[in-house]
């Protein structure tokens, strides 16, 4: 059972989902921090922590003697590229299409553990799904979403759109870790992703946060033959 929110993170995720929904647009002048301590009776050092952790995340923009402003949406790119795996597919000039192969609400398990604030359990919505190439698999998805971070998700079509376009328009992330390895691939992977005896898989695992917590972990499996990881860097200077 999810421990109850502290009252600054109640105000954190309410002010949070006020800028997310689009009630505050980008611009938009946020309260002053003496009127937000008042609406929410609590001491003005709790909405300074609070405003701080949103201008951190990129949320929100400070100004001295200005106020606080809704950001303009660019931090997310700034910090990190994802890209939609469909965008991928018709980069290669294939048509795309993709299937839901289950769904399951269920408690977080294993390394999910190690996701959530002081390793307690919650509540994560599990969705595994395949992308295809011109009719030819192309990514296995297995993604854990966050109930207590995400609990829009629970409604979701996802038989229709995949998770990751989905959660990347319904809520923003301000934390992202990735890793990369290669993997013999299991019974399971040999059957979806139409492998051939002792062919390796590309194995790429991110897990995501934002201000509010946990959003998602996921792990994508590609044909290790049939993708290649590129990355360009320059100096900081640049």
């Amino acid at each position: 059972m999810s421990k109850p929110l502290t009252l600054h993170r109640k105000i954190l995720a309410d002010i949070e989902e006020k800028i997310v929904s689009g009630a505050w647009p980008p611009g938009h002048r946020i309260p002053f921090e003496v009127d937000l301590a008042a609406h929410y009776d609590v001491s003005r050092m709790t909405v300074n922590k609070v405003m701080g952790q949103l201008a951190q995340a990129g949320l929100i923009e400070r100004r001295k003697k200005g106020g606080s402003f809704v950001s303009q949406p660019k931090a997310q790119s700034a910090v990190l590229e994802i890209h939609d795996i469909a965008d991928e597919v018709r980069s290669l000039n294939l048509e795309y299409s993709y299937q839901q192969l289950s769904i399951t609400r269920r408690n977080a398990i294993g390394e999910e553990l190690a996701w959530f604030e002081n390793g307690s359990p919650g509540d994560v919505l599990f969705v595994t799904c395949l992308h295809l190439a011109a009719g030819q698999p192309f990514c296995l998805e297995e993604r854990a979403i966050n109930l207590a971070t995400v609990p829009a998700a629970l409604e979701a079509d996802f038989i229709s759109v995949a998770p990751g376009p989905w959660l990347s328009s319904q809520i923003p992330w301000i934390t992202a870790q990735h890793r990369i390895q290669a993997v013999p691939a299991d019974r399971k992977e040999h059957k979806l992703l139409n492998l051939t005896p002792k062919q390796a898989c590309l194995v790429i695992e991110r897990r995501t946060w934002n201000t509010s917590g946990a959003v998602t972990w996921v792990r994508m499996t590609y044909p290790g033959n049939r993708h290649v990881v590129t990355a360009d860097f320059r100096p900081a200077s640049a």
